[in-house]
């Protein structure tokens, strides 16, 4: 049926002679009516568009669909796409609050799948504090970790978490923060050198995590050289990659091993000649090629309709205390607050490095997600492992502890920021 008012030819076809002035205002308002309604309607189809300006999801969010049931409405927590769209909420500004009631998913003493190099309570550390700040984005509510969620979105599905050991950190984070809910029975644990699986039975789901520091394959991927003696072959990934087939998540990360100094030895082809045939290479200029390799790997052999890829921003390193203000300090060491100075970034995350990321990925076929950690880790100088961890497998002893020197703040106690992080990817996913 249409709503459309009828035209001056067919009035006039009924009154040969002038109009009523009543017949003509009639008219009018029709034809006003109809553009009207004609344009709610337009409005109302072209709200999604992309030329529209995207705004962050408000802290008091109506919701985006009239066709929520009665379940999700009593429990809001079954369903985060309500409250949150990833790609429409800037996780880098923000701030964190401190909130005493905040109650870790897990312990490094409860959790038994947390590695000694990030159990910091277990090893000593004598504060907590670390343990009860928030991530709070500006103009967006960042929905809380549910695990139950997090196991129904994973439910017959593989996620794999590839890279160092600050990524290996973040899989122990999420592991972690489900496997308390999941009867003993019902999850395992395999662990391997390069490739370890944790399994929800009653899910069939995994959570697993590949050990391949640049992504690409290097002479130090099993045995771990010095710095020195390292040699990165940026044209292959293979080797790496077949262990990533038929994986329904995956999430990459790759920054810190690249950044052992100014240049970085590197080869194409086999390593059967040993430190011959190499080529220094400027580090973001290896970087580039590493992660062209890998794109293009992701590209060939990742279908988009049955794979989603994530890409974890660089993990900032804190080894310059006065980067923020504390000259007379030694690294991380000791410190038990975050930076409250808004926008901080110090000389431990290197912005070419992370433009280099930009770069290789806004060319890929493949859709990849941005998992960005930087900025809201940049703050975080208290929630490194310091001095209560491990180094080369052995503990530190009590005179090593009091020495400001050994302090890792590289690594992330758990639990800790990571948690943060799988905060964020969970939402995004």
């Amino acid at each position: 049926m249409s709503l459309a008012a009828p035209s001056p030819g067919a009035i006039m076809k009924y009154y040969r002679g002038k109009l009523p002035l009543s017949v003509l205002t009639l008219a009018v308002c029709c034809l006003a009516f109809f553009t009207l309604w004609y344009t709610e309607r337009i409005s109302s189809l072209s709200s999604g568009s992309v030329f529209r300006p995207k705004s962050c999801a408000r802290k008091s969010p109506i919701a985006k669909s009239i066709h929520k049931t009665v379940k999700e409405i009593e429990n809001p927590d079954i369903d985060d796409r309500f409250e949150f769209d990833p790609e429409e909420c800037n996780m880098a500004k923000g701030k964190w609050v401190f909130n005493s009631s905040i109650t870790p998913l897990y312990t490094d003493r409860s959790c038994p799948y947390v590695d000694r190099q990030f159990s910091c309570i277990t090893l000593g550390r004598p504060d907590s504090d670390y343990r009860h700040w928030e991530w709070r984005p500006d103009e967006c509510t960042l929905p809380k970790f549910n695990p139950e969620l997090a196991l129904k979105k994973l439910r017959g599905k593989r996620m794999l978490l590839v890279g160092d050991s600050l990524q290996r950190g973040q899989w122990e984070s999420l592991v972690c923060m489900v496997e308390w809910l999941i009867p003993q029975d019902q999850k395992s644990m395999k662990r391997g050198r390069r490739h370890s699986v944790f399994t929800a039975k009653e899910y069939n789901a995994t959570i697993e995590f590949y050990w391949a520091p640049f992504l690409v394959e290097s002479n130090t991927d099993i045995h771990v050289l010095e710095a020195k003696d390292r040699i990165i072959k940026v044209d292959s990934v293979e080797k790496h990659a077949k262990s990533w087939v038929g994986v329904d998540f995956l999430v990459f990360n790759t920054y810190v091993w690249w950044m052992s100094g100014l240049t970085l030895k590197t080869l194409w082809g086999s390593f059967t000649n040993g430190q011959e045939g190499y080529e220094v290479l400027d580090t973001p200029v290896a970087y580039r090629i590493g992660l062209k390799t890998w794109a293009n790997w992701v590209d060939s052999n990742v279908n988009p309709n049955k794979t989603r890829v994530f890409f974890i921003t660089m993990s900032p390193t804190h080894t310059r205390s006065a980067d923020w203000g504390n000259v007379n300090g030694t690294k991380c060491f000791n410190e038990t607050r975050p930076v409250m100075k808004k926008k901080y970034w110090g000389t431990g995350a290197n912005k070419g490095m992370m433009s280099v990321v930009a770069s290789v990925v806004e060319r890929m076929k493949v859709p990849v997600t941005f998992v960005n950690i930087t900025q809201l880790s940049e703050y975080r100088i208290d929630g490194h492992t310091s001095v209560y961890t491990e180094t080369g497998g052995k503990l530190l002893t009590g005179e090593q502890k009091e020495d400001p020197r050994n302090a890792d703040c590289i690594h992330w106690c758990l639990p800790g920021v990571p948690d943060t992080w799988n905060q964020i990817l969970l939402a995004s996913l």
